[in-house]
């Protein structure tokens, strides 16, 4: 085979291959839809874990104001008692 056939023919293969690997709107919208749609599970998954954390610093806040409180009632019950004793 001459030269310039090889190349012929291995010039339309490439050209069948590559309309092959083309896809349709319809598969390029598909594609978009699941990528989409996976982001913005993502995103969700996100949220939530930030929305958890929020949450347990919020609750670990509510734990040391509590213990606040109650250490500020002893002291002041202490000081009421040493109080009384004079």
């Amino acid at each position: 085979m001459k030269t310039a056939t090889k190349a012929a023919l291995v010039l339309t293969g490439v050209i069948a291959l590559a309309a092959c690997n083309k896809q349709t709107p319809t598969e390029n919208a598909a594609d978009q839809m699941q990528n989409n749609a996976e982001n913005q599970a993502e995103a969700m998954q996100n949220e939530a874990t930030q929305l958890e954390n929020n949450a347990g610093n919020e609750a670990e806040q509510m734990r040391n104001n509590a213990e606040n409180l109650t250490e500020a009632a002893e002291n002041k019950a202490d000081a009421m008692k040493d109080a009384a004793k004079q």
